[in-house]
């Protein structure tokens, strides 16, 4: 695959506490992180490479940039991220080729979910 033209190639979302990210997005998705100093880190396992900052005021606007994952089975998708911290803000709706959720992740950024 590697590094493509004018493609996404690293997307970095601003963080507040490190060890709640971590274990958010381990528990619900099953992303790996590391490390980079006490105010950053990179996650793998999510099909494309990213961070999260927490240097100087980490700064969460929502909705900002709109992350959308995808998942398989999106009711149970809802259940973990409820399980693990997450705060749905959209519940499950309909939209042309799908259904999807909003929520916030422990740090405040708003992402979405959403399957066929």
């Amino acid at each position: 695959m590697g590094n493509m033209n004018n493609s996404i190639n690293y997307i970095e979302l601003p963080m507040v506490n490190s060890a709640n990210t971590k274990d958010f997005y381990n528990q619900v998705f099953g992303w790996e992180f590391t490390d980079w100093g006490p105010d950053y880190i990179s996650f793998s396992g999510a099909n494309i490479d990213g961070g999260f900052n927490g240097m100087g005021d980490a700064q969460i606007s929502s909705p900002g940039v709109l992350i959308v994952l995808y998942a398989v089975n999106l009711d149970k998708k809802l259940e973990e991220v409820a399980q693990a911290g997450g705060k749905i803000i959209k519940p499950t709706y309909e939209f042309p080729g799908g259904k999807r959720f909003h929520f916030h992740d422990p740090n405040g950024n708003e992402l979405a979910v959403w399957s066929e």
